[in-house]
């Protein structure tokens, strides 16, 4: 059974192509060569890249690593007024250190903690009932003002339960063993279209196979589904090394609104997210090394298994990336910020960090 579903898997996904993070962003429209209309390009890709996850607002400041070994290509149908449509994907195995990459906002919930939050809601609902005439207490029927309830917003520990062991994300050590576990296979799919250079659209899906049950991991396929629509402002052709000036980067400023929904191995739906963003890219020197910022608002809600309420953390991203002959060198780092404490989630900065080589024939 489970070499068939490794096999339908890559079978899917075998025909498409791999993108690493340097060519998946790109040049948010404008700047790179664009398939004349009427015509058809295909670009065979390999990629390798080396990336970790850290989560230091988490109780036990838990880690986890991984080097992913991506192949495929990438289909591009040239279509009138500078527009393009793109069929992308990647399959290939992910060695794993510590535990398999999970989506954004997963808390660890144990029996403990489910024991104390059904307590907690049992003791609230009296207290509503008791107190349903009483001003004072209208809004507890959402706990939209009590950042000190269990339900609330957002993962993030509270400091009145900070002697429980399941809160924090990583009570009772979740996530702090980083040896190496077993080698998992993820896949990435999407289709992109631009009606011109400065606007595009995108759907996507991230699957991701877990092997085997170990730790906290289950044996099975995790799912990540999005959306995208990037928006130049202008041209996308900023080059320092060709003469460009400050006053120039107006040009690379482009914006961005990314929505994504992730569900565990065991079918779990762990919540959504939306990111509105607002980002710059322009390249510097003679070799056209590349540079991209981006950043902006998360608006997260969280599945209902974590029994919190949704919240805005701050989500961004920096990468560079370098051509080398045939070859992208890339680096790119992902900083997370929430201002939310609630049971399994804390107050603090998360960073995903990566980088690799990728390899175009």
């Amino acid at each position: 059974m489970f070499r068939s579903r490794l096999l339908l898997l890559a079978l899917l996904l075998s025909p498409f192509a791999s993108i690493s993070p340097a060519l998946a962003h790109g040049s948010h429209g404008g700047g790179g060569e664009a398939v004349e209309a009427g015509e058809f390009d295909f670009t065979p890709i390999i990629t390798i890249e080396g990336h970790g996850g850290f989560e230091p607002n988490l109780e036990g400041d838990p880690k986890h690593y991984a080097i992913d070994g991506m192949f495929g290509g990438v289909f591009e149908w040239g279509l009138g007024n500078g527009g393009s449509f793109t069929i992308e994907a990647a399959v290939g195995p992910a060695l794993v250190w510590g535990e398999a990459e999970h989506f954004y906002g997963k808390v660890h919930v144990d029996d403990h903690d489910d024991d104390h939050k059904k307590g907690h809601k049992k003791g609230h609902k009296k207290d509503h009932e008791d107190h349903d005439d009483h001003d004072d207490h209208d809004d507890h029927g959402g706990h939209d003002d009590h950042d000190d309830h269990d339900e609330h917003d957002d993962h993030g520990g509270h400091d009145d339960h900070d002697d429980h062991g399941g809160h924090g994300g990583h009570g009772h050590d979740h996530g702090h063993d980083t040896d190496f576990k077993r080698t998992d296979i993820k896949g990435f799919l999407q289709a992109r279209y631009a009606p011109n250079d400065r606007l595009s659209f995108e759907l996507s899906w991230n699957p991701y196979y877990v092997t085997k049950d170990q730790g906290e991991d289950i044996q099975g396929l995790k799912n990540e589904l999005g959306g995208n629509v990037t928006w130049a402002l202008g041209d996308g052709d900023v080059n320092f090394g060709l003469g460009d000036g400050i006053e120039d980067l107006v040009d690379g400023v482009y914006l961005s609104l990314d929505h994504r929904q992730g569900w565990e191995s065991d079918g779990m739906y762990v919540g959504n997210y939306t990111d509105p963003r607002v980002g710059l890219g322009f390249k510097f020197g003679r070799d056209e090394i590349s540079l991209m910022i981006e950043a902006g608002p998360r608006f997260y809600v969280p599945g209902s298994y974590a029994g919190l309420d949704q919240r805005t953390d701050f989500a961004g991203e920096l990468e560079l990336s370098v051509p080398v002959g045939d070859a992208t060198l890339f680096v790119h780092w992902k900083p997370t910020y929430s201002w939310e404490n609630a049971p399994g989630w804390g107050e603090g900065w998360q960073h995903h960090v990566g980088t690799g080589v990728t390899f175009a024939f």
